[in-house]
């Protein structure tokens, strides 16, 4: 059986459509997969979150609306790669810290039922408290979480995303898992076949890191990857410099509209064997304000994606 790289989206773009029309849309611009959105209602505090496309205590519960689900993905020729929640497991507000973590295990729950068996997260961060006291913080936390992605099955790919770009995550960001330094750790402290990377280069190439070489040392944890650009503003770098908040110096942008160079990313993950799922994620502010630009953003990321993968 020939195997290979299937590309698809995260969701949460698509905010304002249902399931199936979602599906729909993931089909008709010929992706492969899709990362389904999974928060809790109620909305969320940031941009791209508190997007639901799958109701994870419903799927827990109802057994008419899992084969719902998994029959229309499959009518239509869509993969779910992972469910998608991305929260501050590690918030410095104890009741948003549990009120994050209880969902976090129904999400990965609800992707063993589904046979989807991969969760895509953040580890968190208490953005008021140094590196040392925020591993201290995983130690307490993090292992309760992956062995309960054990007994499920369900791998967990956290995103290296810093969740750092203004103000509002001073000074230290939301999200512990941002550089391979850290990630040595966290993965000695935890050893477990089911904790890994979601990894996107985007967020490396802003922090002026390398986005290759990581691909080579962590290939065992390369679980589930994201394809998103960034654009440094070199011009506003220069006068602001790299102690600003990110987004004063740099703009996310779909893929081929940034610095990334993309040719090079894909021939790495083709190195290391990589086949499983590469999901687009727009965040780019150019293709906001219409569902035309939207879908816009989508279709030119995977006609743009072809070429390499």
């Amino acid at each position: 059986m020939i195997t290979y790289m299937k590309i698809g989206f995260i969701t949460s773009i698509l905010d304002d459509y249902g399931y199936e029309e979602m599906v729909d849309t993931a089909s008709a611009l010929r992706f492969d997969c899709v990362e389904a959105a999974c928060w809790p209602a109620g909305g969320a505090e940031r941009r791209y979150a508190g997007v639901s496309h799958i109701d994870v205590g419903r799927v827990i519960e109802d057994e008419a609306y899992r084969k719902h689900i998994l029959a229309y993905a499959e009518e239509k020729n869509v993969e779910i790669s992972a469910l998608a929640f991305y929260p501050n497991t590690m918030d410095g507000d104890l009741k948003k810290r549990d009120e994050n973590i209880c969902h976090l295990k129904k999400v990965i729950k609800a992707s063993a039922l589904l046979g989807v068996y991969m969760t895509t997260t953040f580890i968190g961060r208490d953005q008021n408290k140094t590196i040392e006291e925020n591993l201290e913080l995983f130690d307490a936390i993090w292992p309760d979480i992956i062995r309960y992605a054990e007994e499920n099955q369900v791998k967990i790919g956290i995103e290296n995303c810093p969740m750092l770009f203004g103000p509002d995550q001073w000074p230290g960001g939301q999200n512990l898992m941002t550089t391979p330094v850290i990630w040595r750790e966290l993965f000695r402290r935890i050893e477990s076949g089911n904790f890994g990377l979601n990894y996107d280069p985007s967020h490396f190439l802003w922090q002026g890191m390398d986005y290759i070489k990581p691909i080579y040392e962590f290939r065992d944890k390369m679980f589930h990857i994201h394809f998103k650009d960034i654009k440094i503003q070199k011009d506003k770098l220069a006068e602001c410099g790299i102690m600003a908040y990110p987004l004063d110096y740099m703009q996310p942008k779909i893929p081929g509209l940034g610095d990334i160079d993309w040719g090079a990313f894909v021939s790495a993950l083709t190195d290391i064997g990589y086949d499983g799922y590469a999901c687009v994620e727009v965040e780019d502010r150019a293709f906001e304000g219409s569902r035309e630009k939207v879908i816009k953003s989508l279709s030119q990321s995977r006609k743009y994606l072809e070429q390499f993968v």
